[in-house]
């Protein structure tokens, strides 16, 4: 019996010993983490912000091209105005496009995001399940 009552015990050191290994590096990861979470969530935000104003942009660089070619047709399409209507279609494009990147990016950022707040729970579980084993 002092056999087992030995290995118990050098199981148990052991377990203690991984703990606060496990520990250490869980506070680094939590505290990691906590570091990049602000930054995510302020990111997330302006996305957010810059995707609502491009749509805003986008309706009225719409609009304008739409009161440009009705100007353009009252004008016998001069090729100067004509010029500027590709331009200004140009421009659309291309806030379409950056609109498309930004919307992909937030939803990036939202997934990381989520994973955060996942591998938080997880650690915490962990933890507790791991303080409440050292108390029993």
């Amino acid at each position: 019996m002092d056999k087992d009552s030995d290995s118990t015990v050098t199981s148990l050191d052991e377990n203690t010993e991984n703990f606060c290994a496990n520990h250490t590096r869980d506070i680094l990861a939590e505290g990691i983490t906590n570091l990049f979470k602000p930054t995510i969530e302020k990111l997330d935000e302006r996305v957010a912000s810059t995707i609502q104003l491009q749509s805003e942009l986008r309706g009225q660089l719409e609009a304008l091209s739409a009161q440009l070619r009705d100007i353009e047709k009252a004008q016998h399409q001069i090729p100067e105005f004509a010029d500027k209507v590709k331009e200004l279609l140009n421009v659309k494009q291309k806030v379409t496009i950056i609109n498309n990147v930004l919307s992909t990016s937030q939803e990036r950022l939202t997934g990381l995001h989520k994973l955060i707040e996942k591998e938080q729970r997880r650690r915490q579980a962990l933890l507790d399940s791991a303080l409440s084993t050292n108390i029993s």
